[in-house]
């Protein structure tokens, strides 16, 4: 085959001195035998998308490596000097159970050393969300996890953190990415200053257990937490590390854990994909569940920021719970105990995504707080409390099973999540209620929305160009009626403008802008086409909503609604 020239470019400066003697012979074995997986591994650049850097390990530009990660760590370095002068630099460093994580994770602590950065390096692989902690905790400028959170076991990737505990957000990441672009391999220093690596542990686990507890604990009796049955699965990730004891230390001593997946395994040999939104990955859980008679289960993803819950329905039988009725859970239940607590005064605010539920607006009107609305990514929820300080965050999430209690932690964070979900099943169990039939009962009062994901992947180079055309397409030619209703408003998030079909009327919207294009029809359905930021894949995500005059009405409603999802799959061609 041939091969172009840009990618012939990449692979010479590979087989330069800058590169070490495996690395070159890598690269030689590629030309030699797997000329698809050359092109593959140097076509381009990895990218930061809204979940950091992530990708395929291996040698090539495109790939996770130690040149690829040295490189952004040295840019992020050099970033730091500039942002941060003459003042003392820190930085946390985390990871998880991947393949290669925690070799990784020392290299990017080398260059950080290496150009006068001090290091808090955690000795074990640890949940990204105490990474978040850990940041201001320590008082870092940055934190950096080692990750590919739910991916298969091939990728890994890089999380950049800043001094706030969020994940970098304008200006810092494209100022980081243009100082990161400017730079040579040749230019990274791999050379370490141990003086300056401090491993860290024990101590900062117990302050982010308290933390999490404090935040999370809204005064369950103890009589309540003993009587709730859990069951719990790490799927062989990071959370074992320091869940089981946060709830132990909260009082939920009745929790039994997969012993399956309690062993943290970068193949994640239990399952297909370690990931709590697939139904399969807590099959093991659901078992032990029907096994101990258990009330609820939850299992994290390997990164220990997602969580998937199980509860019984008004039948007894388990039922999962997806992330936008987790997330309507929480936030309800928070938003009871600020206002039984006489806390809300106007001045609150939760958050959610532009593809998360609508009902996430609705609950919080009802409660007279605000809901601020941001791009998909948990670092613009965490932007949101560094940009209006003078409010206070009360929770949020979005719908791909991630959820944020308080501003301890700026990011997903399925410890406090865990224990907070905990709180509301003890709570409901203790008062002759279900966590279903609480959802239910939201359903009444505020409106009956659900929600559908469809997910479209493709394979490498050509993939990418697929779904590139897919969303030209979809610019170029909207659709004007979608399932028989017309579509009314179509908000392009690329260009920051919404336009009202009825009238041929535009709006500037006041949002970063991404790759995201959102259809309303005429009935309230919403349909948003998102292309990934890091892989080759598309999401669709689809909500529709109806009344539930009574909670007795809820099957027959919803297969009316389920009909509705359907029927839009087969009008978008989804199917």
């Amino acid at each position: 085959m041939e091969i172009k020239q840009n990618i012939l470019n990449a692979v010479n400066e590979w087989l330069t001195p800058a590169f070490d003697a495996a690395t070159q012979l890598a690269v030689k074995e590629l030309i030699a035998g797997s000329p698809k997986e050359l092109e593959e591994s140097f076509y381009k650049d990895l990218e930061f998308g809204t979940g950091g850097m992530r990708g395929v390990m291996g040698v090539g530009n495109n790939r996770i490596n130690k040149y690829t990660l040295g490189k952004s760590t040295q840019g992020l370095s050099d970033y730091l000097h500039k942002a941060f002068p003459n003042q003392p630099l820190k930085a946390a460093i985390a990871y998880d159970c991947r393949h290669n994580s925690a070799t990784l994770a020392k290299l990017v602590a080398d260059v950080f050393s290496a150009n006068g950065v001090e290091v808090y390096l955690f000795s074990e692989l640890r949940p990204t969300p105490e990474l978040s902690f850990a940041v201001k905790h320590l008082g870092c400028q940055c934190g950096i996890v080692l990750t590919a959170s739910h991916n298969p076991p091939e990728y890994n990737g890089y999380k950049v953190y800043w001094q706030d505990g969020g994940q970098i957000v304008p200006p810092e990441d494209e100022a980081i990415i243009n100082t990161i672009g400017k730079l040579n391999f040749n230019q990274i220093k791999f050379e370490a200053n141990e003086d300056l690596i401090h491993y860290i542990g024990a101590e900062v686990d117990q302050a982010f257990i308290a933390s999490s507890i404090k935040n999370a604990s809204f005064n369950t009796p103890a009589a309540a937490k003993e009587n709730l049955n859990v069951v719990f699965t790490s799927l062989h990730g990071t959370s074992i590390t320091v869940v089981p004891d946060t709830l132990s230390k909260a009082g939920y001593t009745n929790v039994h854990i997969v012993p399956e997946q309690a062993v943290p395994n970068g193949d994640f040999p239990t399952v297909k994909s370690p990931n709590p939104e697939e139904p399969e990955a807590l099959a093991m859980a659901l078992n032990l569940a029907d096994k101990t008679n258990a009330d609820i289960v939850i299992g994290t993803d390997p990164d220990c920021d997602r969580l998937g819950v199980a509860v019984r329905n008004n039948e007894g039988e388990m039922t999962l719970l997806n992330g936008n009725q987790t997330m309507i859970l929480m936030t309800a239940f928070l938003l009871e105990k600020w206002k039984k607590a006489d806390k809300i005064n106007g001045n609150q605010f939760v958050g959610s995504t532009i593809v998360s539920t609508p009902m996430m607006m609705e609950l919080a009107t009802s409660y007279g707080v605000e809901c601020k609305v941001g791009l998909t990514g948990f670092k613009w929820i965490a932007k949101m409390i560094k940009d209006f300080p003078e409010q206070e965050f009360i929770g949020g999430g979005e719908e791909s099973f991630g959820y944020m209690v308080g501003d301890a932690v700026r990011d997903k964070d399925a410890v406090a999540a865990t224990l907070l979900i905990c709180e509301v099943a003890a709570q409901a169990k203790a008062t002759g209620s279900t966590v279903y039939k609480e959802l239910l009962q939201l359903y009444v009062e505020h409106g009956f929305y659900k929600e559908y994901l469809v997910s479209i992947t493709k394979k490498g180079m050509e993939g990418l160009q697929e779904i590139n055309q897919m969303m030209i397409d979809l610019r170029e030619n909207p659709l004007k009626e979608i399932d028989g209703q017309r579509v009314i408003i179509v908000e392009d998030y690329q260009s920051s403008m919404a336009k009202n079909l009825l009238d041929d009327s535009e709006i500037k919207m006041d949002i970063p802008k991404s790759n995201v294009l959102i259809y309303y029809t005429e009935d309230g359905s919403k349909i948003c086409a998102r292309p990934s930021g890091t892989e080759p894949k598309i999401k669709f995500y689809i909500s529709v909503n109806t009344i539930l005059d009574d909670v007795a009405d809820f099957k027959e409603v919803e297969t009316i609604l389920d009909q509705k999802i359907a029927t839009i799959i087969t009008a978008m061609q989804l199917n």
